[in-house]
């Protein structure tokens, strides 16, 4: 089809130059030929056209159909192929797959046989841990049961030993108990005489004195009242009154009296009373009590209050706590002796607390008596302290001075370096040797 196509190309172009060669051959020839022949031409060019394009028609439709049978034999290839690889990638999976099944039915079977060996070595080897464990344990226990022997025998040894001790100190504590017991009954005897009494209450009363205050804010058997013999237990010395005596001296303290009282049978009474829960002795005994330390209270406003020589008031010291809870129970009792007697009473943990008041009063008055000493102390530290800025100033001058002559010093020193920058420094031995000529 391709040489058909050619030959027509060459033919259409010989018949396009034969009216040129007719033309120089024939020059002559009429113009009606020369029309016809053109004509002729043109004819045979449009059937050559018409041909041509009928061929160029038949060759696309030749081409068309060999691309199509092309694709198709392709598709077909391809197919095929796909196929074979399909067919033998099926072949392959089922043989790897079946040397895979196999290699893990021989892994498995090795693993199987590797684990009962490692059991087996497990086993024996527990068979031995366990041996030589039981080995151990029974060492331990036999070792273990003579230490625990051993310790028992010496904490029972212990125990009976400081059982005995302590039976020991009970026996001793019980003998102790018997002497107290008979010291409990010679101070009951004592006790039983109103003077042993009052002297116990107040010896209490001066150890209470000693342990809160100083010698000098405290005296004993204070007479209070002047050209009185009556004289206090103890009585707290206040300051004075301000009051210079005839002769020049200081100002006679102001005498806060302490008297202590200790009623001890019908307090007894009023215990006993309470115990055997008899109304009538128990009011008997309390307006005996009543009774009594209203006389105490009254004996001790006329005998020690006296004042501006004294307080216009006293402490009736109790001993006990006991009673002094006793008597505060008393019903308008406190108030009366207040009010009528001008007498406050006090127990030990009472007294106690106004001592300490007392103290901090004694501690201010102190220090408004030191005040005026402390002003001086302070003027003169004033005086000082302007004499001692002055000398700091002048001291500061100084330092300026010497701080001035210092960077002086160093600005000459730089000098001296940067003149002697070029001078060859001596090594290290000439020096020395020089140092050593120089000394000797």
């Amino acid at each position: 089809m391709v040489g058909v196509y050619f030959d027509a190309r060459i033919r259409i172009h010989y018949i396009a130059l034969l009216p040129l060669k007719l033309f120089h051959r024939e020059p002559l020839m009429p113009i009606s030929i020369w029309i016809i022949a053109i004509a002729t031409l043109a004819l045979i060019l449009f059937a050559l056209f018409a041909l041509f394009t009928r061929l160029e028609r038949g060759l696309r439709n030749e081409v068309a159909n060999a691309n199509r049978a092309g694709r198709t034999e392709s598709n077909a290839s391809f197919a095929q192929f796909q196929q074979t690889v399909t067919t033998q990638l099926t072949q392959s999976s089922a043989l790897q797959s079946h040397a895979l099944n196999q290699q893990l039915t021989q892994l498995s079977q090795n693993n199987d046989r590797h684990l009962a060996e490692i059991r087996a070595t497990l086993e024996q080897k527990f068979k031995d841990i366990e041996a030589h464990t039981a080995l151990k344990l029974d060492q331990i226990r036999h070792i273990v049961d003579e230490k625990l022997q051993a310790t028992l025998e010496q904490r029972l040894g212990e125990s009976f030993k400081r059982v005995s001790e302590r039976l020991e100190q009970v026996h001793r504590g019980l003998g102790e108990m018997q002497t107290l017991a008979d010291g409990i009954g010679d101070l009951k005897k004592v006790l039983t005489n109103v003077k042993t009494r009052g002297t116990w209450g107040e010896v209490q009363l001066g150890a209470l004195l000693e342990q809160m205050l100083t010698p000098d804010q405290y005296a004993k058997n204070v007479a209070t009242v002047p050209a009185s013999s009556e004289r206090v237990d103890f009585a707290l010395r206040l300051p004075g009154n301000g009051v210079i005596n005839t002769d020049g001296t200081a100002a006679q303290p102001v005498w806060l009296p302490i008297d202590a009282k200790f009623p001890r049978e019908d307090y007894e009474r009023l215990i006993d009373a309470q115990e055997r829960a008899d109304p009538a002795a128990f009011e008997a005994a309390s307006s005996a009590l009543d009774t009594c330390v209203r006389a105490c209270a009254k004996s001790i406003a006329e005998k020690y209050l006296a004042p501006p020589h004294t307080t216009d008031f006293a402490l009736l010291f109790l001993p006990t706590e006991s009673l002094y809870a006793e008597v505060l129970r008393r019903p308008g009792l406190v108030d009366t002796l207040q009010c009528k007697f001008r007498i406050t009473l006090a127990g030990p943990t009472t007294l106690c607390a106004l001592l300490n008041s007392l103290q901090m009063g004694f501690r201010t008055l102190a220090i408004e008596k030191r005040s005026s000493e402390v002003w001086q102390v302070l003027g003169a530290v004033k005086t000082e302290f302007a004499k001692f800025g002055a000398v700091l100033a002048k001291t500061k001058s100084q330092l300026e001075t010497v701080t001035r002559s210092i960077e002086s010093a160093e600005t000459r020193t730089r000098v001296i370096h940067r003149k002697l920058r070029d001078v060859e420094a001596l090594p290290e031995p000439d020096t020395a040797e020089m140092d050593n000529h120089e000394h000797s």
